[in-house]
């Protein structure tokens, strides 16, 4: 098997996880949309379906993530979690490349989850952010996919693992400077995907030709409560945490303080942190036929380990 691979987004923080591990047993080309590290490509602008003639796999991970600053124009996420997309996509198709994965988001389906998510929910995103997701989601579905070929479609929940930056490190603060975490009022369950188990499950689409194209949900096995998570952050480095439960109205007028200070927390960051999000991750499992490396809770100690 031909074991060059292509990543686009190299740099970021699941780009630099997937080559490390992909590395060991491929040759991992790595661009980015200012210059490619392996290839003298400057920008994508000169992308060219040669470069992936002689690689197996193109893993698109390129975009622009979600601002939780809410500074972005929606128009910046089009522009690149859409139209560059599209761009590479054509470029894919053109070529002798035999697998594409996309790496999409849980967001380009819904912002608000009842239950759990699964690949049969009709998506209805609210975000630019989500929107522009979608829409690249629909263009890929909307072309014709040559005999041969593979086309997948990723839709993971919130990404964890070494040195990520998030609301892990919000939670991982409170709790290493004795701070008492303030939203035990809220009960809540989300769940989270260690980057090592995406990895996984990306290498395992690359290797086992029998997996059918498709959208596939990508979530650890099982959800967590946020109140849980600050325990076991607590467990980790050995201080136990303190919760306090104050109660909901007096959280949302200091979260709408942090919507116009710099404070801790805004209206966003507490929705996050507290809302459900409960994400099914059968089809994918069922799929690959094969148990996760990581509990959810193995993973998050692993990632929380690395904060110390």
């Amino acid at each position: 098997m031909n074991k060059n691979i292509v990543i686009s987004g190299v740099t970021g923080f699941v780009g630099t996880n997937l080559k490390k591990y992909l590395a060991s047993g491929y040759i991992v080309f790595g661009i980015s949309r200012v210059v490619s590290f392996e290839k003298n490509i400057t920008s994508y602008n000169e992308f060219s379906n040669s470069y992936l003639d002689d690689s197996t796999a193109f893993i698109h991970l390129a975009g622009k993530a979600h601002d939780l600053k809410n500074t972005s124009e929606g128009s910046e996420y089009f522009e690149v979690n859409t139209e560059l997309t599209k761009t590479v996509f054509n470029e894919f198709l053109k070529s002798n490349c035999k697998t594409f994965i996309y790496m999409s988001s849980v967001k380009a389906v819904a912002d608000k989850v009842d239950g759990f998510l699964d690949e049969e929910a009709i998506p209805n995103p609210i975000t630019a952010y989500g929107k522009s997701k979608l829409a690249a989601e629909e263009y890929i579905l909307s072309q014709s996919i040559p005999i041969g070929r593979r086309v997948y479609i990723l839709r993971p929940c919130m990404i964890h693992g070494p040195n990520n930056k998030g609301n892990l490190n919000l939670l991982y603060s409170f709790v290493s400077k004795g701070i008492p975490y303030p939203f035990g009022k809220y009960k809540n369950q989300r769940s989270f995907v260690s980057v090592e188990n995406l990895c996984f499950v990306v290498k395992e689409l690359i290797e086992n030709k029998n997996i059918d194209s498709g959208i596939y949900n990508i979530a650890d096995d099982t959800s967590l409560s946020t109140t849980e998570l600050v325990q076991v952050i607590g467990e980790v480095i050995g201080k136990k945490a303190k919760i306090l439960n104050i109660p909901k109205p007096i959280i949302k007028i200091l979260a709408k303080i942090g919507d116009f200070l710099p404070f801790p927390i805004n209206s966003e960051r507490v929705e996050k942190l507290t809302e459900n999000y409960c994400v099914s991750n059968l089809k994918i499992k069922k799929a690959i036929n094969m148990v996760l490396p990581l509990s959810a809770k193995k993973g998050l100690k692993k990632t929380i380990a690395t904060f110390k």
